[in-house]
């Protein structure tokens, strides 16, 4: 595994690993992928090899500019049109009716394809000296914890992936929102870094899809995913910590909140070993970019239990408890 940096001569020697079938890490404004050419199917078959997951998972394709979209997308829908006009580049996924040319092991089987065009300036002239689309889904074990930094990445593929670029912390902190944009009405099917208020802000209403009860139809849909290996307990606001106390709590244990006024509340309870705030702030960007970042750093501790309580559910707070929801422990 090779740690690169952010030179044009970096980014154009991940851009070759990429043209040779190999997997680099790059970093988004959401959390870092891995990379593989979305044309090549062997490359994209070590993808799933390497992040063990399942087949039947689709993945989001980036690309390096908006007229990219058609080198993927057998039409392209008036309101991703729209979108991708006001919203790209940025932390919004939307799916489309895919072209042939794009391997049925990316979409899971599926006749539409999930396309990205980042935010992060970094990613887009990797894919742009690539001259392709990559296939990049979050550069993590399949359910873990999403990497936001280089040193999450290596810690967790190592030599399992060929290059690394180190850009930094990403920005945003959040996988992307997914939006369906196949049938009459636009449906979200993942809540992440792009708000759902931004989004109908250019198109108007829009649905909020629910688990489904069938196929997995968009990435991000498994109940369990962006776990960390230590038990996290999720609770709603005003019921932690005394639910988890009736629950019994398992010490130590660190409890996760949202603001420095609530960690206060809780360190009164003297109920945990440590209280964080996911945003000292108080704001849901500061929330989300620190997200993953803390749980990786709890879960590298020797807590017993995580417990955690939702933010409030608005704008990136819907994306925050829904990441929160499939990392916790669940009932039954």
């Amino acid at each position: 595994m090779e740690l690169l940096r952010t030179t044009e001569e970096d980014l154009a020697r991940a851009a070759r690993a990429l043209r040779e079938g190999k997997l680099v890490a790059i970093p988004t404004e959401t959390v870092y992928g891995l990379g593989a050419d979305a044309f090549n199917e062997s490359a994209v078959a070590r993808v799933f090899e390497v992040k063990a997951r399942p087949t039947f998972d689709p993945l989001i394709v980036h690309i390096a500019r908006i007229s990219d979209l058609k080198k993927v997308a057998r039409e392209i829908p008036v309101f991703a049109q729209k979108l991708a006009e006001k919203l790209w580049p940025g932390p919004l996924t939307m799916i489309v009716p895919k072209r042939p040319e794009v391997p049925d092991l990316v979409t899971a089987g599926l006749p539409t394809v999930a396309v990205r065009l980042p935010g992060n300036a970094i990613a887009r002239r990797i894919i742009e000296l690539a001259d392709t689309a990559v296939a990049a889904p979050s550069a993590n074990p399949f359910g873990y914890i999403s990497p936001t930094t280089a040193r999450h990445v290596v810690s967790m593929l190592g030599d399992r992936v060929d290059m690394v670029v180190d850009g930094g912390p990403c920005d945003v902190g959040v996988e992307s929102t997914v939006i369906d944009l196949t049938g009459p009405v636009p449906v979200v099917m993942r809540p992440g870094g792009m708000a759902v208020e931004t989004i109908e802000s250019v198109i108007g209403p829009v649905t909020i899809s629910r688990k489904p009860a069938g196929p997995v139809v968009s990435p991000g849909q498994t109940l369990s995913h962006y776990a960390p290996r230590t038990p996290l307990y999720l609770f709603d606001a005003d019921s932690l910590p005394r639910s988890a106390m009736a629950r019994g709590i398992e010490r130590p244990s660190a409890a996760l909140v949202f603001d420095l006024i609530r960690a206060r509340e809780l360190e009164a309870w003297h109920a945990f070993d440590e209280v964080i705030p996911l945003a000292p702030s108080g704001t849901l960007r500061e929330a989300a970019s620190r997200l993953f970042s803390i749980l990786h750093e709890l879960d590298a501790a020797t807590y017993a239990a995580l417990y955690a309580e939702r933010v409030p559910d608005e704008g990136l707070g819907r994306a925050i408890n829904d990441r929160l929801f499939r990392a916790s422990k669940k009932e039954g």
